[in-house]
């Protein structure tokens, strides 16, 4: 299913989801003194995850977003947090994990907490565009780029414009 089939089976919703807390279901039943066995809906998301993953082998993305009703992002990192995938990236993945041979030199460089950390921030990854500059390498200073870039989209998506200017400035100079 392609996305744009996704988008219109299912409009994308950014509201904050808790999906570590159990969705809401019809109370247990007890039959006999014994408990029903929980249904789907009284697991969490990331039990369901897993369990589509690791019992029912569903290792397409998009088929458990639609099954679970999560956000990619979110299915990818609790797949990535149980071993089972490697190389899944995107805007809200977090740097601390290796990406690729850059990844080391960025390691624990972004953060937009205040406009003074986002400043910080910015002069730390300007430093290694420079670095990368002077051995002439491009692909190390795209990936400074791509830095700022994800630092100025996840403060503005969390709401801080001033700490998003500043990382744009720096994007605007580059």
């Amino acid at each position: 299913m392609t996305t744009a089939e996704l988008i219109e089976e299912r409009p994308l919703s950014f509201e904050l989801e808790y999906a570590d807390e159990q969705q809401q279901a019809e109370p247990r039943v007890v039959e006999h003194g014994v408990e029903v066995h929980e249904t789907e809906e009284q697991r969490t998301k990331k039990d369901q995850i897993l369990a589509l993953y690791e019992q029912d082998g569903v290792s397409d993305i998009a088929q458990i977003v639609r099954r679970v009703g999560a956000r990619p992002s979110y299915v990818a990192q609790v797949l990535q947090q149980a071993g089972h995938l490697t190389g899944y990236f995107d805007l809200y993945t977090t740097t601390a994990r290796e990406q690729n041979v850059y990844t080391r030199f960025f390691r624990n460089v972004l953060s937009f907490k205040t406009a003074d950390a986002a400043r910080e921030s910015v002069q730390k990854i300007d430093r290694l565009y420079n670095y990368f500059e002077r051995l002439g390498d491009r692909a190390g200073q795209h990936q400074a780029m791509v830095l700022a870039l994800t630092g100025k989209n996840r403060a503005r998506w969390s709401g801080k414009t001033e700490e998003a200017q500043i990382f744009s400035e720096w994007l605007a100079a580059h």
